[in-house]
């Protein structure tokens, strides 16, 4: 159930004419409720569905069985376990040098964009239809929406071999084909614009946008990611990540105001336009940007995972009665 929780106060000149902002608590800290991650994860059982995620294993100190996640190698084993055991992906990979997803963080925005659909309906809908924008290499959030929810996905992808890899996945996975299509976004400035149809509907869209502002920023970031792990800069380690996914001009601020921006002219076409918000400061800007496009409904949904803190925001042009009605 959505709970109003506040209303920017006036000075703020935040949400004036949209509808009040709601906070969607999960039941507990950490993880939603039907995310299938909450327990420590079952090695042995892992391995059986991916045999390989057996020389990646190692003893830390107190005899108990564990993976390097410092090794880009084992975090991708230990995906693949996990997606073939809690997804039933058969086949799945990336290239080098590509974003390896946690797939607990990914599944945890599915489910909640779940409950945002069931606010509306009443349930969590079987037959809705996601638009995942810049769906990557690793094609994370159709493989899990697909799998939990029987959703019909489109994924935009702007970089060719990353939609080649997305596009492997499909073909390596009999019956996804039926439930996920890939769509090539040939401009580099668009985000909506090329990617929906005309007369094209979805009930929500889906974004992780890229944080960093700019490469020497996203070199930073990967430079504290070694020292929290422990390691040195000669590490050599590689954590993955394409120029698209890691950064652009303006970080994720830029990157939402745009999609903001563009999803006005979408406003029939779609019920709910959702990003995941790396930062809790960068929303006063994309709120003040919502009001100015006429966004009817706001939506900030926060999640967790361990001391992780995350959240994304949703808005829509359409008022409680027409998103209830189908398309």
């Amino acid at each position: 159930m959505q709970t109003p929780l506040f209303t920017a106060p006036p000075s703020t000149g935040i949400l004036r004419s949209c509808s009040k902002e709601i906070v969607m608590k999960a039941q507990k800290p950490g993880l939603h409720p039907r995310n299938r991650h909450h327990q420590r994860y079952d090695l042995p059982a892992l391995c059986q569905a991916h045999p390989d995620l057996q020389g990646y294993i190692t003893l830390n100190p107190l005899g108990e069985q564990t993976i390097d996640f410092a090794n880009p190698q084992a975090v991708k084993a230990l995906n693949k376990a996990l997606l073939a055991h809690f997804y039933a992906v058969k086949h799945w990979d990336i290239p080098d040098g590509f974003l390896c997803p946690p797939v607990p963080g990914r599944a945890d925005y599915i489910h909640h964009l779940a409950d945002l659909l069931a606010g509306d309906s009443g349930e969590v809908p079987k037959d809705a239809t996601i638009l995942d924008i810049g769906t990557g290499a690793n094609l994370i959030y159709p493989l899990i929406g697909a799998h939990e929810y029987g959703w019909r996905f489109t994924g935009s992808e702007i970089n060719p071999q990353a939609f080649a890899s997305a596009q492997a996945i499909i073909n390596g996975n009999p019956g996804l084909t039926r439930q996920i299509r890939l769509r090539r976004q040939k401009e580099s400035q668009a985000i909506f614009h090329g990617v929906i149809h005309k007369n094209e509907t979805y009930d929500a869209t889906l974004c992780n946008p890229p944080f960093h502002d700019s490469a020497e920023s996203a070199r930073a970031g990967g430079e504290r990611k070694r020292r929290n792990l422990g390691l040195g800069a000669e590490s050599g380690l590689n954590f993955g990540g394409q120029q698209q996914e890691l950064w652009c001009e303006g970080g994720e601020v830029a990157f939402i105001s745009q999609m903001i921006r563009e999803s006005h002219a979408f406003a029939r076409q779609v019920k709910w336009f959702t990003s995941l918000v790396s930062r809790g400061d960068n929303l006063p800007p994309l709120y003040r940007l919502l009001t100015e496009v006429g966004a009817v409904k706001v939506v900030k949904k926060e999640m967790a995972q361990g001391q992780k803190q995350s959240r994304f925001i949703a808005w829509s042009f359409m008022d409680d009665a027409k998103r209830r009605r189908p398309f």
